[in-house]
């Protein structure tokens, strides 16, 4: 009689939490349906998690600080994913360096194929993220010097 009881207070639990799930179902469907500017709001932030890259200001992308160019959504894409785009941006190197990048992901790190995306990726950071040639500074020029009191 003991194990009986526990039997219909546990399907009495699993009944309380069905219940329970279908109110907040249709509870949450009562109120899309009665705030339609809330259900497009929620519509404009899935789209615009889905890739629609609207953020963008003097030619860089605002979320991730990527330069606006063809490859980029690609790029945001692929790389974003497993690390930050900072990790991206802060790096300069040439498209021999970044493919060996790549290999060294795909081999250590489980970086899938990119496939047909892989030459767009290579072409877009070897062109905005290559290496930039600064050398030593300039010498100062100043000839006359002063002492700090």
């Amino acid at each position: 009689m003991e194990q009986f009881d526990q039997q219909v207070k546990s399907l009495t639990g699993i009944l309380f939490l069905f219940l329970l799930l279908i109110v907040f179902f249709f509870g949450g469907l009562f109120y899309l349906a009665n705030n339609p500017e809330t259900a497009t709001s929620i519509v404009e932030q899935e789209q615009e998690s889905e890739g629609t890259y609207k953020a963008i200001e003097n030619g860089i992308h605002l979320d991730t600080g990527f330069v606006v160019d063809e490859g980029m959504e690609a790029t945001i894409q692929n790389c974003t994913n497993c690390h930050s785009a900072k990790l991206v941006t802060q790096n300069r190197m040439s498209r021999e360096g970044w493919e060996a990048t790549i290999r060294w992901m795909q081999d250590t790190q489980n970086l899938w194929d990119l496939g047909n995306n892989e030459e767009l990726i290579l072409s877009y950071l070897a062109k905005n993220y290559a290496p930039t040639a600064k050398g030593r500074r300039q010498n100062l020029d100043q000839t006359e010097w002063y002492t700090l009191e």
